[in-house]
C-alpha cells in the first residue's frame, strides 16, 4: 500500500507540472451558475440556434456536461451499470468506461456533472461511490465508497453532488453523524479531514468554497442546516436551521460580499428564500431575511445586480426577489419552472417542460427574447445546461446536445 501510494505521489507530481491547468465544474467557475463568455447571440432564430452536433444513447442521468481543454465528459446509465463518457469538441466519442451500479431505484441515472483539474476528474455515483480517474484513458486512479467508508446513511433519491475542488483537496457530503462532510487528497483518496457538522444526512447540496476577508468557508445544505465549515480543518463555525419537508435542500448556496443566499422548497417549517450575513471573520452568522412565500426545489438561483433570480418547482412562476429586503420584486408566468444560468447579460431558462429560453431580466421587468423546443431525449428536463466557447450544451436523458450561440 505504501509502495502504492508514493507511485501515486510521483505521478501526481507530474500532473501538477504539466500546462493542463483548466479547471471545469458544477454551475461555472465559481458554482453560481454565471458562465464568463461574452459576445453570445442577443436572440436566437425562431427554431433556435444551430445544432451543431448531438449523441444520443448516454442512457439515463440528469448530470451537466464538464469541458476541459479540447475535452468533454458526461455521465450516464443505459441500463443498471453508471458510464462515463468522453467527447472531443466536435462531439466524437473518444472513450467510455463503466464505473459500477448507477441509482436505478427512483427517478433513475446518473447525478453528479464531473470536476475536472489538470488531467483528472472526479464524481460521485448515485450509490455514494467517490472517483478520481484520469482524462485521457478513464482509468480509476482511486475510488471510495463514502457510504461504507464515513458510516453514512443512503437517502431517498440517491447521492446528487458534484465534488468541490480546493487546491489538492476534494470536498464532499456524505452526510455521516461523525464525519458529515470531508476533504480528500485528490491525488490519493486519503482523508485529510472530517467535519460533523450538525451531523444530518446529505441533502443533494453541492458545497461552495467562499473567501470571506481571511477566512475560507465551505458552505452547503444537509437535510435540515445551512453550514459555515472552515475550510483547512473542518471546523464548523455556524448552522442556520433550514428545512424542506422530503429533505431535499438541493440548490447550491451563492456567496456574494459577506452574505450567502440559499432556496428551498416548501416544508412545514422553515423554508424558501434566506440571505445569511455574516460576521466580518466569517464564523458567526445570522438571518438577514427570509422570504417563505416563494419557493425553489432545484432549479439554482441567480444573484445579479442587487436581485435573486428563482423559480418555483412545477408552477409557472419565475421570480425576482430584492436581494437586500428579500421583498419580491415581480413574479412572471411567461416560463414553465426553470433551471437558470446567467451569460453575456442575459439569463438562460430550461423549463421543465422542454423549452430553453433566452431571457432579459431586472427587478423590474422580465422579457422572454427566444426560446425553443428540445426534441430529443429521455425523462425529466432536470440537467442544467452549459455555457462555453460561444456554445450551448443540453443534456435531456439519454440525449447530449451542443448549440452555436456565438455571435457572427
Amino acid at each position: 500500500m505504501k509502495k502504492n501510494l508514493i507511485i501515486l505521489s510521483f505521478f501526481f507530481v507530474l500532473y501538477s507540472c504539466s500546462d493542463n491547468k483548466e479547471v471545469s465544474q458544477w454551475r461555472g467557475p465559481d458554482r453560481d451558475g454565471k458562465y464568463p463568455q461574452t459576445d453570445l447571440l442577443k436572440e436566437w432564430p425562431d427554431d433556435g440556434p444551430t445544432m451543431l452536433w448531438f449523441f444520443e444513447g448516454l442512457g439515463a442521468g440528469h448530470g451537466s456536461v464538464s469541458i476541459a481543454k479540447d475535452q468533454l465528459f458526461v455521465l450516464g446509465m443505459p441500463d443498471t451499470i453508471g458510464v462515463i463518457y468522453s467527447f472531443d469538441l466536435d462531439g466524437k466519442l473518444l472513450w467510455e468506461k463503466e464505473y459500477g451500479v448507477e441509482w436505478h431505484k427512483n427517478y433513475t441515472g446518473s447525478r453528479s456533472t464531473p470536476t475536472v483539474a489538470d488531467g483528472l476528474l472526479y464524481f460521485v455515483s448515485g450509490q455514494g461511490e467517490a472517483f478520481c480517474m484520469d482524462t485521457k484513458t478513464g482509468d480509476v486512479l482511486w475510488n471510495i465508497d463514502m457510504i461504507e467508508t464515513f458510516d453514512a446513511p443512503q437517502i431517498s433519491w440517491g447521492i446528487t453532488e458534484s465534488p468541490l475542488l480546493d487546491g489538492d483537496r476534494i470536498i464532499l457530503t456524505p452526510g455521516g453523524v461523525e464525519h458529515n462532510v470531508v476533504a480528500l487528497d485528490r491525488f490519493t483518496g486519503e482523508t485529510i479531514w472530517t467535519s460533523k457538522g450538525n451531523s444530518e444526512p446529505s441533502a443533494y447540496c453541492s458545497p461552495i468554497l467562499a473567501q470571506h476577508n481571511d477566512t475560507r468557508l465551505i458552505l452547503t445544505m444537509t437535510t435540515e442546516s445551512i453550514l459555515g465549515i472552515d475550510a483547512d480543518n473542518g471546523e464548523t463555525y455556524w448552522r442556520i436551521e433550514h428545512k424542506q419537508s422530503n429533505k431535499i435542500n438541493a440548490n447550491s448556496p451563492v456567496y456574494y460580499d459577506g452574505q450567502v443566499f440559499c432556496a428551498s422548497s416548501k416544508a412545514d417549517t422553515i423554508h424558501g428564500h434566506v440571505m445569511i450575513q455574516l460576521s466580518e471573520d466569517g464564523k458567526t452568522a445570522e438571518v438577514g431575511w427570509r422570504n417563505q412565500e416563494w419557493f425553489n426545489l432545484i432549479g439554482g438561483i441567480i444573484l445579479h445586480e442587487g436581485n435573486v433570480y428563482s423559480s418555483s418547482y412545477k408552477k409557472r412562476e419565475w421570480f425576482s426577489i430584492d436581494a437586500a429586503t428579500g421583498n419580491l420584486n415581480y413574479v412572471s408566468d411567461k416560463l414553465a419552472s426553470s433551471v437558470t444560468l446567467f451569460a453575456d447579460g442575459l439569463f438562460y431558462c430550461y423549463g421543465i417542460d422542454g423549452v430553453m429560453a433566452l431571457v432579459e431580466a431586472d427587478e423590474t421587468d422580465f422579457k422572454v427574447i427566444s426560446s425553443f423546443d428540445i426534441h430529443l431525449g429521455t425523462d425529466q428536463h432536470w440537467a442544467h445546461p452549459v455555457i462555453h466557447d460561444g456554445r450551448l450544451y443540453m443534456r435531456h436523458g439519454e440525449a447530449l446536445m451542443c448549440y452555436d450561440i456565438g455571435a457572427e
